[in-house]
């Protein structure tokens, strides 16, 4: 749990297991190191001495990533592990979580803070939850020297490597099994789907092959056609 694996330059993941709707689907970091040698958590996982002990030999933590409304539970211990880093919330987190120690909110009308990686706010993305719809306020991310695309939960990419419940849920409940795309709970849940049409087409303008989600399989090869194919039938 938690070892890094290096997918290609500067680019490694590190999972873990991870509950939802009774469903063990885990969940995912993602670790990018920048021109300057300096780290970028984005999405942080439970640090254990091991994996803080193989950061330390790739580069100094400058920056952790919450990249959604929902995926900081690990974040507020990352930064205690690290705290020269900056912490990065999305857009709405800060007000969510006020005890939550974030130093910098991403914008919603920005590129890119960091070097080698730019972001986009997923604009009119909703999810549902026990409470009923809500939005995720994620922020996607393009590392363009590996050419690939970073995701939490606007798509996920379950396949024959999860637990048999998560894949028998993915055929006949979510719609998404062996296919990158959000489940239809998230349809149910988007309406502004004008919004959301047009932050998918500024996605699919960047170049990308492999693209790492926060649940399911690393996609590693046709990424790009995958995430299109997709959400064209998200948006059918």
């Amino acid at each position: 749990m938690g070892q890094l694996e290096q997918l290609d330059e500067d680019i490694w993941v590190a999972s873990q297991p991870l509950s939802y709707f009774g469903l063990s689907i885990g969940t995912r970091m993602t670790v990018i190191r920048q021109q300057n040698q300096k780290l970028t958590l984005i999405s942080p996982i439970t640090l254990s001495d091991r994996t803080t002990q193989t950061l330390a030999q790739l580069g100094e933590v400058e920056n952790i990533i919450a990249p959604n409304l929902y995926h900081y539970f690990f974040a507020g211990a990352a930064k205690a592990r690290y705290p020269s880093a900056t912490l990065w919330g999305a857009p709405g987190l800060a007000e969510k979580e006020p005890d939550l120690p974030i130093d910098r909110t991403l914008a919603r009308d920005r590129t890119s803070y960091f070097a080698d990686l730019d972001y986009l706010f997923f604009d009119g993305f909703k999810t549902l939850t026990p409470k009923g719809s809500d939005p995720l306020n994620e922020c996607v991310f393009f590392h363009a020297n590996s050419r690939t695309l970073i995701l939490t939960d606007t798509a996920f990419y379950l396949d024959e490597t999860l637990p048999l419940l998560v894949q028998f849920t993915a055929r006949v409940l979510g719609n998404n099994y062996k296919k990158l795309s959000p489940s239809r709970l998230e349809k149910i849940a988007t309406r502004d789907k004008a919004a959301l049409r047009k932050t998918v087409e500024k996605v699919l303008q960047w170049d990308f092959e492999r693209v790492i989600v926060a649940h399911g399989s690393v996609v590693e090869h046709g990424g790009k056609e995958k995430f299109a194919a997709g959400y064209r039938q998200f948006f059918a």
